[in-house]
C-alpha cells in the first residue's frame, strides 16, 4: 500500500538551465504536500550541478544526450523501472522524453498534451503559450501536480552550499552588481556597446561582476576592457568562467541589483529571489517567463514594434536587419534602476 510516507516521484526536465530552474518550484510544492516522499529528479548532462545537495531530493539522474544517446536512454529507462515510481511528472514537450515516461513503469505517469507519447500518459495537461491571457510557465508546470496538491504554483527555488557561498564571500566586501551580458540566442542579448554604456553610468563606488559560462569569457573581457579604457578607476571584474551555477547564484543574491537578459541567470535571480533588473529584446515576458523576484522589474524597448516578438526563443541575428527592440532599450532608465 502507498502511503505519503513512501510514495515516490520521478520529475523529468531534460531541457536548458532555466527550463530546470523553473522546475525546481514543482519539488517546493509536492515536498510541502507530501514531506516524508521520495522525490528524484531526471535532468540533462551538465545541468546537474544546480540540484547538488538539494535537501527535497533523493537523487538526481543525469540522461548524456551528446554521446551514446539511445544507448544511454534505454539504461536510463531500466534504473527508473527498477526504481517503482508511484508517479512520473514529466515537464518536457518532446519525444525522449515522452519514452522515458511511457516506459518508466509507473503507476502514473503525467505529462503535458504536446508530448508526441501523450496518449500513453496516465494523464495529460494542456500547455499553451497565449500571449492575450499570460500566465507565468511555473503556473503552467503547476497544472502538472495540481490533482495531488493544489492549483497554486510554489516559486522556484536554489540551495546554494556553504562552500558556495564561501567561493563568493570575498566579492561580497563593498557594494556591487551583478551583470550577464550574454545568451545562447543573440536576439534576447543587449548589444555589448549598450553594457559598456550602462556600466559608465553606474553610481560610483560599486563593483560590477560579469558572469557568465566559459564560453562567455571572451565578450565580458570586451566588455571590461572598453570600460576601463573610458574610466580606470571602475572596478570591473570578469567572473565568467570562474564560478559554477550555484556559486553564481550565492552571489546574486547579495548584489545591489543583477542585470540579466532573457534567459537562465533571471532565473537564477527568481530561484534566490535576488534583485533583478529584466531585459527583454526580441522576446516578451507576455510568453510566460519573465522574473519572480520580489524585487523585479522589466525593461523592454518603449517604441511598439510590428516585428516584436519574433519568436519565442528568439534568433542568432534580428530578421529585419535594424535589432530596435535591443537598439531601444534606454541605458538611462537602466541606470536609475539602482538607488543611490
Amino acid at each position: 500500500m502507498v502511503t505519503a510516507k513512501n510514495k515516490r516521484i520521478l520529475i523529468i526536465q531534460t531541457a536548458f538551465i532555466g527550463d530546470v530552474i523553473l522546475a525546481t518550484a514543482l519539488i517546493e510544492k509536492l515536498h510541502r504536500h507530501f514531506p516524508y516522499a521520495s522525490i528524484d529528479f531526471l535532468l540533462r548532462k551538465g545541468n546537474e550541478s544546480l540540484l547538488e545537495g538539494h535537501p527535497y531530493l533523493r537523487s538526481v539522474l543525469v540522461f548524456d544526450k551528446k554521446q551514446n544517446k539511445y544507448k544511454n536512454l534505454w539504461r536510463l529507462v531500466d534504473h527508473i523501472r527498477r526504481q517503482k515510481y508511484d508517479e512520473v511528472v514529466n515537464v518536457q514537450r518532446f519525444l525522449t522524453t515522452g519514452l522515458i515516461t511511457a516506459f518508466s513503469g509507473a503507476k502514473r505517469t503525467i505529462g503535458f498534451d504536446k508530448n508526441p507519447l501523450a496518449f500513453s500518459f496516465s494523464h495529460k495537461v494542456a500547455h499553451n503559450i497565449d500571449r492575450e491571457n499570460s500566465v507565468h510557465e511555473i503556473v503552467r508546470n503547476q497544472q502538472l501536480i495540481a490533482a495531488m496538491t493544489d492549483e497554486h504554483p510554489s516559486k522556484p527555488k536554489l540551495y546554494p552550499l556553504a562552500p558556495h557561498f564561501e567561493k563568493v564571500s570575498g566579492h561580497k566586501r563593498k557594494p556591487y552588481v551583478c551583470i550577464a551580458p550574454t545568451s545562447v540566442w543573440r536576439t534576447k542579448q543587449l548589444p555589448a556597446k549598450k553594457w559598456i554604456e550602462l556600466i559608465l553610468q553606474l553610481p560610483k563606488g560599486l563593483q560590477v561582476f560579469l558572469l557568465g559560462a566559459p564560453t562567455d569569457i571572451k565578450a565580458c573581457e570586451t566588455i571590461r576592457e572598453q570600460c576601463c579604457k573610458v574610466n580606470r578607476a571602475l572596478e570591473v571584474h570578469v567572473l565568467a568562467g570562474k564560478l559554477n551555477l550555484l556559486e553564481s547564484a550565492a552571489l546574486m543574491q547579495g548584489a545591489r541589483m543583477n542585470y540579466v537578459n532573457d534567459s537562465a541567470p533571471m532565473h537564477l535571480c527568481s530561484a534566490m529571489n535576488a534583485p533583478t533588473c529584466a531585459i527583454f529584446c526580441s522576446t516578451v515576458p507576455e510568453f510566460g517567463f519573465g522574473p519572480l523576484s520580489e524585487n523585479a522589474l522589466v525593461i523592454e524597448s518603449e517604441e511598439k514594434l510590428h516585428c516584436r516578438p519574433c519568436g519565442l526563443h528568439g534568433h542568432k541575428v534580428c530578421p529585419e536587419g535594424h535589432f530596435k527592440c535591443a537598439e531601444g532599450i534606454s541605458i538611462t532608465t537602466l541606470s536609475k534602476v539602482i538607488k543611490t
